[in-house]
């Protein structure tokens, strides 16, 4: 049976509030539990899906000038740094600045390697293709999560009219 009138909006708002309420800090703790993961992972040669692409990238955008080991630690570093000041929310204007950074280089093998990122240009992915789309959300959490910088918060509707 479904819930209807009274019981169902006191359900709703309880939950709603709920979310207005810890939204953000799970949206912080999620997206810097995955950029120290994924960071740590470049740490340990061959656990990182994204190794071989990304040293790749970054081996043509620096023209050849560092080492894979440079260029893999670096961007672990790099990445657990985001993770880091994700997870303890300290030094946010910076680090977002860093994942906003290290998402433009994670977008660069579209047009650097597309045949290894389309299996049927442009609607088919590959696995490295999927993985570098996700990131889209990543995207869009560090956007949420800079909204807050200044002290923005969400609220549940009812909470505005107060």
């Amino acid at each position: 049976m479904l819930l209807r009138g009274e019981k169902f909006n006191t359900i709703d708002k309880k939950i709603t509030g709920w979310m207005a309420k810890n939204g953000l800090f799970l949206l912080r703790i999620s997206i810097g539990i995955v950029f120290f993961w994924f960071g740590i992972l470049k740490f340990f040669e061959g656990l990182s899906p994204a190794e071989s692409i990304a040293i790749r990238t970054i081996d043509k955008l620096t023209f050849n000038l560092l080492s894979q080991k440079v260029i893999i630690y670096g961007l672990a570093l790099w990445e657990v740094l985001i993770g880091i000041g994700l997870i303890f929310n300290i030094f946010l204007r910076e680090t977002l600045l860093l994942l906003f950074l290290q998402m433009l280089g994670t977008f660069t093998p579209l047009f650097l390697f597309p045949s290894e990122i389309f299996r049927v240009f442009p609607i088919a992915l590959t696995l490295e293709g999927q993985y570098i789309v996700k990131n889209i959300v990543l995207i869009s959490g560090g956007i949420v999560l800079g909204a807050t910088v200044r002290g923005g918060k969400l609220y549940p509707t009812d909470n505005l009219n107060k």
